[in-house]
Parts: structure tokens; sequence; C-alpha cells
């Protein structure tokens, strides 16, 4: 069944380090695309954009999206997370705001469509006061990008997609979308990433291509596994984008290090290629 033929271009997740090319990798792997993550703060300089836009020149990389650290503690699993990851936490919220400003400058000079970043574990209740005060931050965050004429994207999956959809809704402002974890919304136990495409699939401007398997207690994440491996019905996915006219990119994640990470990016890559082939006129 072929659906349209816009093909969809496929990329790896590179993480910023001082004295790093993570470009010349990625190029190995045979794509020419890739998002930037960044959890250092005084990577955000002038002239460090300056290094990393000649790396991606020299290897031939084109920058899909930046993906937008911030400090203070943060703690990856349900029972925690609440109180530090995003912009939820009152005590941390205003030193992020500044950083996720920082981050876009930064992300402006790199020719970066894009911020990206966990906004948190926004309230699921509307009415609550965190929801409004977490709405604000956004806001505030998201239109200092508009201003310098750069998009800001929810990374998915610390809320459901009904409460990311109705933050977007409620924020108003243009340049909102989302950058779609696949694996996520099944690590925090949120949903699902085929369900998410029909709640707010026209606002999702990239893809983490990751895959994982649902928690089995109320306390921790589920388990990442490779891409194909688990509860992330990739065939439908790739279908649905192709549905809703998607014109972003795939960007492959794997959240381990080592050999075994470069092995699974490979895997990844091939299954999702064959995927993109199946669907593409």
């Amino acid at each position: 069944m072929a659906l349209t033929k816009k093909s969809m271009e496929l990329g790896v997740l590179a993480m910023l380090r001082k004295n790093d090319n993570p470009f010349e990798i990625i190029a190995r792997y045979g794509v020419k695309t890739a998002q930037v993550q960044n959890w250092d703060m005084s990577n955000l300089t002038e002239a460090f954009a300056e290094k990393v836009k000649t790396d991606m020149k020299n290897a031939g990389v084109r920058l899909a999206a930046f993906w937008a650290g911030y400090t203070g503690r943060i703690v990856w699993n349900s029972a925690d997370g609440p109180a530090t990851c995003g912009l939820v936490p009152p005590d941390l919220r205003a030193r992020r705001i500044v950083e996720l400003k920082k981050a876009a400058d930064f992300a402006g000079i790199l020719g970066s469509p894009a911020i990206i970043t966990h906004c948190g574990f926004i309230p699921e209740n509307p009415r609550d006061p965190l929801y409004v005060e977490t709405l604000n931050a956004i806001h505030e965050v998201a239109r200092h990008c508009l201003e310098i004429g750069i998009d800001f994207w929810f990374e998915a999956g610390q809320e459901t997609p009904l409460t990311l959809l109705r933050t977007i809704e409620d924020l108003r402002l243009p340049n909102l979308g989302v950058n779609l974890d696949t694996a996520n919304l099944i690590l925090y136990g949120r949903g699902n990433p085929v369900d998410a495409l029909e709640v707010c699939g026209k606002y999702v401007r990239n893809l983490h291509v990751k895959d994982g398997l649902f928690p089995v207690n109320g306390y921790c994440l589920g388990r990442e596994v490779p891409v194909g491996e688990g509860k992330a019905d990739f065939d439908t996915i790739i279908r649905k984008l192709y549905e809703l006219e998607f014109t972003g990119e795939l960007i492959i994640e794997r959240e381990i290090s080592g050999p075994q990470q470069a092995e699974d990016i490979m895997k990844a890559i091939r299954y999702v290629r064959a995927l993109v082939r199946k669907y593409k006129k």
C-alpha cells in the first residue's frame, strides 16, 4: 500500500561534547542527518556553535533539530520525575527557562529549525495551578524561540498525548511542534505511539525511533530494547506518518554506549529504511 511520493529522511541522535566530533561517526552510518543533544551549558557559546557547524559541514551532515537539556537534579522515573524533570518543578523552573533560552540562541547560530526538550510531567488537570505555571514557563521559552525565528518542539512521553495536545492548544503559538519519541510513551506507561499519532499527529515534526517495553511496577520506567524488539508498532507508525503527510526526519536513538549501541543503530537504520520503502510510491 503506497501512500505518498514524499520520502522520509533517516538520521541519528548525536551528543555534543567538547573535543569530540560525533558527525564523522554519524556519516559512517550512511545517513546525512542528525539531531544534536546538549546537557553541558558551557557548550552554549558562539565559538563552539561555529565549531559544530564546521564539523557538520565537513562530515556532510545536516542538522534536523537541537535537543536542549538543562541543569539541576533529574530522575528518569515516574516516582521522582514529576518533581525533577522539565519546567514543572517550581524550584528549578526559573533557571531552566534561562538555560533553554540560551540553548535557543545557540540553536539559532547553528541554523537549527527548532529546539526540543522534555517539559516534564505536565499535570493532567488543566485547572491545577501547577499546569498554569508550567504553561506560562513554556510560553516564555517558546515565545523567545518565535522571536528569533525557530520552533519549539516538545519531547513527548512524560505527559499523555491528550495533555500534550491541550498544552499546545492552550499556548496558542504558531511555532509549536512535537518530537515524538516512539519508546517514551511506552517506557513511562503513558500510551503507545500509534494512538499518540491519532491525538497529536498533526504537530509531529521529528521522530525519535526508539523501542521499549512497558513498566512492570508503578515506580520505575519500562526497559528500552533495540528497535523492532519492543512494543512500538513501527509498521503502523510509518504508514500513519505517510497518511499525515509527515515531512520531518526519523532520528534513530539508542540510549546505551559502546559497540552494541553502534550495532543496534545500524540494525535500526536497515529496519526503518525497509518500512519507508514499503510505503513509499
